[in-house]
Parts: C-alpha cells; structure tokens; sequence
C-alpha cells in the first residue's frame, strides 16, 4: 500500500466510520460510486466443456433464468470491476474447489477488483441455508428441521459454527435466513423456511442471526416480502394479499431479526404483492424497513430481481429503467451480477433522471459495511482473510456433532403405534426411495444437491450415511433387507414385486417415502418445485398401500421438505415419523428414533393435512377458516395440527395460574403452568402459549402462538413453566391499517400444540384501545423452575 493511502482519510481506522465513509464518498467519481453497487459472478456458467468431470448435458440452473443471463453475455471481471465492485458472488458456491483452491480464486478475483483507481475489496458473500454451501462443508438440516426443533438456542450455536467457517475462508455476508412464513404447503421453497407461525420463525429466524453474524458474517433477511403467499403456490407468482395479512403474517419475523436480531442485510422478494413488486416498493423498502425498523445495512436484490422488474413484471421499459426504479425503491447493491446498476444509470444520473443523492445513499450504505467489516483499513489485503483457509476442515468434528444434535432434536414423532419403538430383534425390511439414497435427506440449497449434479464423479462430496446405512448400524443383530420399490418420481411400478415380497419375509416393514430436493423442476421440492396437490409423489403411496396389504406390520418414515397429506395412512401403520431433510445425520439420527435410542422430541412447524386438496390451509386461520362448520363439505381440520409431536414418554401440562384477572392495555401479567413427566424415561417437551382474541373489530386466528419453551425433564420430574406476556402480544393490525391493543377478552390457552391445550383462561384488558408500533414488545419470555 503506498504511503498516499495510508494518509487517506478514509482509511484511518481511528476515524469514526460515518467519517471515513463520507471522506471517501467525496473522493469518488459518479462511476465509481456506482459500480459499487454493483456486483459480478464469474462462476455464472457453472462450469464449461473444459472443466474436468463437468457434464454438460446436465443444466441444472441454481439461479432463475441462470442459463439465460448466462447466454446473454457477461463481461470480464477486470472489465466489470474497471471503476471498483460492490459484491463478488460465490467463489465458493459455484463449482467444486478445496478451501485452499477457492481462497486462491477468491484472492485473484479480490486483486482485479482492488486494480481500479481507489483499491477497495468487494464483498464476498455466499449461500449458506442448509450451511456453507461449498463442497465438503457439513449439510446441517433444512430450515424446515430448525422449526421442528423448537429450539432457538440450538439453532444459533449451528449459525455460529457456519459464521465461523465462512469469515475463515474470506466470506462476508450470507444469503441466510429465509423468513418467509408458510401461507400454502405446495410451494416448493417450504423446505426453506422455518415454518408457517411468525413467532416461531421469528424467534428461531433471530437466533440463526445472532449466530450467523457472531461467527463474523452478516446476516441476509429474505424475502422480504410476500413471495410465500403466491396464487397456487406457484414460484414468483403474483400475491394476492392484503396489507393487513401482510403486516400481521409475513413481516414481523423480519422486524424481529432485525430488531432484536442485529441483521445487518436484507434481501427482496421477487413476486407483487397486490401489483406492486417487492424490488419497486419503497412503501417496503424504505418506509416500513427504514423509517418505521430503524434498519441501517443493506438492502441486497435477490439474483437478478433487478432486471425481473422490466422482463418479468413489465413495470419498467428496459433494464436501466427498472434499475432506476430499484435504487428509488431501496435496493442498494444489485445481484448477482450488475445490469441494472450499470451505465445507463450513470447516464439517466447525468441527465438528471435520476438523483445522484440515491446513488450516494445506496453507496453510503455499502461503504459503512465494507468499513466496517475492515475492508478499507490500511492493512487489509486479500490474502489476509483467507489466512485460516488452509487449516480450516469444513467438516469438522464439532460441526458434525451439531449436525448430529439437530437432526435428532428436530424427527417428529407422529404416532409410536403398535412398533415404535423397535426393541426386538425382528426381521426388517427397509423399503422406499428415501431408504437408500443420502440426498433426500438433503435441502436444495446443500452443495450435494446444488451445485454436484454436475459433477457426478465427485458424488456428494462427502460421506453421507443413508437411511438403510443407519438401520444397519443401528440393529446390528438384526436381518435387514432392502427393496427400494420405486423411485421418487414418475410412474415406474416394476419394483413393487420385490418390495412386496421382502415385506412379507420380514416381521415389520420400514417404508422411507417422500422427497428429493433440486431446483427449478429438477426435484419435487425446492425451489421451483411446486407441487399441483399435497399427494405423495410419484407412486409412493401405491407402493404404502401395497405393503399395507401383506399384513406384516409397516412403519411409515416420510423424509420430505414439505407436508403431504397422510390421511390414508390415519389408523392403518405401525408407526409414523416426519424427518423434515434432516441433513447429513439424517439416517442415523431417523434409526435411533426408531429404536428408542434416541428421544424424539420434534414438534411440527406445518400442520400434516388429512387430504391432499380442497385446502391447504396453515392452521394461522379465523373461525370459518380453521373449523368445519357444515357451510362447506371440505374439512380443513389436518391430521396433526401445528406444534403436535409425540415421544416415548408422556407428558401433562395443568395447573394453570394466570397473575391477574384483567390488566390495562398497556399492562402485562404471568402465566404459569406445571408440566411432568410422567413416563418412565426422560424426554423432552415444548410447553406451548397461545393466544385468542375471541372479539375484534377484524377477525382474527381462533389461536395463534405467543409464546414456548422447551424443557427437558427426568422420568418423574417436573417444573413449573412461566410466561411474560405484555399486552402488546394481543396487538393486530386494524381497519384503518394501524396496528392496535383493543380492550376485551384476552383467552390464554397452554399446552403442547395447537390442537392439545387444556390449560385455558381469560385475561380482561380495560381501558382505551392503544396504538402498538415500533418499540413494542415481539417476544414472550420464558422462565423454568424445577419443582418436586
């Protein structure tokens, strides 16, 4: 660095960062100001014809419209970064490189960006939703597993470990959490999110935040927001939704990560919410995240969202206008590679089109980030943050255990059934297409599943037992067979026979059916991969109805990323366990719930629906919503509700103490509850708070969770449970689209799930109705005290 640099202001570490950041904004060109909000990926063709092992034939896009953006024409890196570069997208996350080989590309790319005129590094950011999304990292469980576990703390240990292994390869944000709540169980991108009640993803959602960002990476909010409501299920379908259901549903997990959270990114949504795409929405973007949030990082587009608002939202003429219209909106910085943001927005800025104090601001933003985080000190360089990359494993035992811990903590048990658990020394016969093959146990986004398909001689690029690997272990004594049935996907019935036939030489029958992630069509979960109905895919459920028909005894194990309808099944098996793509722990962590080695103690995140249409419905539902009344002959009441886990042991939740009988609406009051365990085996239980406003001047959901806590007890023990509730937890949106606490009745219900609460009271809140906006109470506290 030469001496001139070390003298510029903006580099002076002992400058308040507001300071530097100013300093350098006046020192750069209009060009230069903009390409930082810009970005560039150089892996954006994933691969070519002279990459060893790369199959060309097999075009599986990790990214919409990838391969269009891609045919289109990218320009070279030093031509791309000539004036500086905001972002550089996934060096690790594009092809198949060791740490060492991807810290080398990071540090070549890193030196071509800092040859322009002021030498300031990009950002490096990465996918990181099932963990670092590279090749050999640990593949933790989908996000759909973290809301089974029910366990915030957990969640954030697994965030910090990712947050570790990224900054030690160099990595400074991560496209991570995804905080859409659930609205309809056939859109693809379930397995993504965390589940379908705003506390709970808002909770667990903060949690990966605060791990995330302890480990040294900044955190990415997405997307934000409406894209899980979309008509049909459908990928970047059009939302019709109004702003009451979006305030109330879709944004408080948001507000929570960034409130309580820390987040210091957030990422758009591709679909309109009522018209009006999320990436033009300052209403959005700036009035409700900025104005009303006090949010001060960076609004990050979603890949390619940019140009989307002139090619898939026609809102915009061409590519420079709908840039312009993102940069007013609130965008900052343009992903995954720079079209909008590029020189025709210098051109509309010197027309005077476009106010160049939008362009200052989004910049302002990117620099405090990149000052920061260090990027503009004197002795930063690229070889400096990757330092730790040679001695870093990826997979290291403590990751491995963390994978292990969540897998186990988030198996839910439906039903033990007359087998479950498994003491004897039967006869098994493992059977299905999730029995023997790792990657159902994987997300879309797990580098296996993302990036591998590719390169099928590096298989999953780590070694991932399966199911059957795990029951073999698991019962050694044991004679396991194995048929698989059929596959996944498609109509294909010749492997019945066999699996009949091994069914009827076995004493019980484990049937692994459900899902195998991919993306854009590729799989029947992820994204783009909606399903038409909540059936099981393919001939699965043919094949369950053909083994159900020998009469030996069948266990059902759905390893799926969304909820299908089991209802068939209601009464009919020996046993029912959901493993929601429990990661690469997946088969051993599913064998020890099955033999009782390991305590189940998951509980849903999504209801199990009884039918595959007719609904799906999340159980978030007011009374003509969530009861069957007899105005229509569907039924929306599912066969598991939310919360509903079983294990083995059992539990009871009584003596319900609530510490006033009404309050002011501004006021808070404790609720108590017992819980016990009043097995034979120590377990696991989530005491569950809900509330319900059974008079408002808008309806409401006849429940909705407000509160929990996991607490974990001896064969006879016991602890008393108590809740903090502030009145603001009753507070909804109103008429007038002010959110409000309204005085009434306030019905407290507690127990362990949404259709199991038999501690019930009534709280009155007295006084005016009171406004309840920011600053407002979003969490319930949870204490625990043992008792004898």
């Amino acid at each position: 660095m030469t001496t001139e640099q070390v003298t510029q202001p903006w580099r002076d570490p002992a400058l308040p960062v507001a300071d530097r950041v100013e300093a350098l904004l006046a020192e750069m060109t209009l060009e230069e100001k903009v390409a930082q909000l810009g970005s560039r990926w150089v892996g954006n063709d994933m691969g070519d014809a002279h990459d060893e092992g790369y199959n060309a034939e097999e075009q599986h896009n990790v990214a919409p419209m990838q391969d269009v953006f891609a045919a289109g024409g990218t320009v070279p890196l030093e031509e791309a970064a000539r004036h500086g570069l905001g972002h550089l997208t996934r060096v690790y996350g594009s092809v198949p490189l060791t740490p060492a080989e991807g810290a080398a590309e990071l540090i070549r790319q890193q030196r071509v960006v800092m040859a322009s005129r002021l030498g300031i590094p990009a950002l490096v950011h990465e996918e990181c939703l099932t963990g670092f999304t590279a090749l050999g990292a640990t593949v933790y469980p989908a996000a759909i597993a973290w809301g089974a576990t029910f366990d915030p703390e957990l969640i954030e240990r697994m965030a910090t470990a990712i947050g570790r292994d990224m900054a030690a390869l160099g990595v400074h944000q991560g496209l991570s959490p995804v905080l859409d709540v659930v609205r309809d169980y056939r859109w693809g991108r379930v397995e993504e999110t965390i589940g379908e009640d705003p506390y709970l993803v808002s909770t667990v959602g903060s949690a990966y935040v605060r791990g995330l960002q302890t480990g040294g990476v900044i955190a990415t909010l997405k997307h934000f927001a409406g894209y899980s409501a979309s008509r049909g299920a459908r990928n970047h379908g059009p939302v019709a939704m109004g702003r009451r259901e979006l305030i109330d549903v879709v944004l408080p997990p948001f507000e929570t990560a960034i409130t309580l959270g820390g987040a210091r990114s957030v990422m758009n949504s591709y679909s309109d919410v009522d018209g009006v795409p999320a990436g033009a929405d300052p209403w959005l973007l700036t009035e409700v995240l900025r104005d009303q949030w006090g949010f001060t990082g960076t609004v990050v587009s979603d890949y390619w969202a940019v140009p989307f608002l002139a090619l898939m939202h026609g809102v915009a003429g061409d590519n420079t206008g709908a840039g312009a219209l993102a940069l007013a909106a609130g965008i900052d910085v343009e992903l995954p590679d720079t079209i909008g943001y590029g020189r025709g927005l210098v051109e509309l800025v010197r027309r005077g089109e476009v106010p160049e104090d939008l362009v200052d601001r989004a910049a302002r933003r990117l620099l405090t980030q990149k000052a920061e985080l260090g990027l503009l000190d004197p002795g930063w360089t690229p070889e400096s943050s990757v330092t730790a990359a040679e001695f870093t494993d990826l997979n290291a035992p403590e990751n491995q255990q963390i994978a292990i811990d969540l897998a186990e903590r988030s198996i839910v048990l439906l039903e033990t059934g007359t087998a479950l658990p498994v003491t004897e020394p039967f006869r098994i016969a493992a059977i299905g297409p999730c029995a023997d093959d790792a990657r159902t146990f994987l997300g879309c986004y797990a580098f296996p599943n993302h990036v591998l398909p590719r390169y099928p001689q590096l298989g999953l690029g780590l070694d991932i037992p399966t199911a059957l690997d795990g029951l073999r272990a698991e019962f050694p004594a044991n004679d396991i067979t194995y048929a698989r049935g059929c596959e996944v996907t498609g109509g294909d019935r010749s492997g019945f026979a066999e699996a009949v036939e091994t069914a009827r030489g076995a004493d019980l029958a484990v049937a692994f059916v459900g899902d195998l992630a991919g993306l854009f069509g590729k799989g029947t979960s992820g994204e783009g991969c909606d399903a038409e109905d909540l059936r099981l895919p393919g001939v699965q459920a043919e094949l369950l109805e053909e083994l159900l028909a020998t009469g030996t005894p069948v266990v059902v194990v759905v390893v799926s990323g969304r909820p299908y309808a089991l209802g068939d099944l209601d009464g009919r098996v020996a046993g029912l366990v959901q493993a929601f793509m429990p990661g690469q722990a997946g088969g051993a962590a599913i064998a020890g719930v099955l033999s009782g080695r390991v305590q189940p103690g998951g509980k849903l995140p999504v209801q199990i629906p009884r039918h595959p249409g007719g609904q799906p419905g999340t159980y978030l539902q007011p009374i003509l919503g969530a009861t069957h009344s007899g105005v229509s002959n569907l039924d929306p009441v599912p066969l598991y509700p939310f919360g509903h886990g079983r294990s083995y042991t059992t539990f009871e939740v009584d003596e319900l103490r609530v510490s006033a009988e009404s309050v002011p609406t501004d006021g808070e009051f404790e609720v108590t509850v017992r819980v016990r365990n009043t097995g034979e085996r120590d377990g696991s239980e989530v005491v569950q708070l809900y509330l319900s406003d059974p008079v408002a001047t808008v309806t409401r959901p006849v429940r909705q969770l407000s509160g929990f806590h996991r607490v974990d007890l001896a064969a006879g023990a016991g602890a008393e449970v108590t809740f903090q509730v502030h009145t603001d937890r009753s507070a909804f949106t109103g008429r007038d689209l002010q959110r409000v606490v309204e005085p009434g009745d306030l019905r407290i219900l507690v127990g362990t799930s949404a259709g199991d609460l038999p501690c019930q009271a009534t709280v009155r809140l007295t006084g005016p109705v009171r406004p309840a906006g920011a600053g407002r109470r979003l969490t319930t506290p949870g204490t625990v005290r043992p008792i004898r």
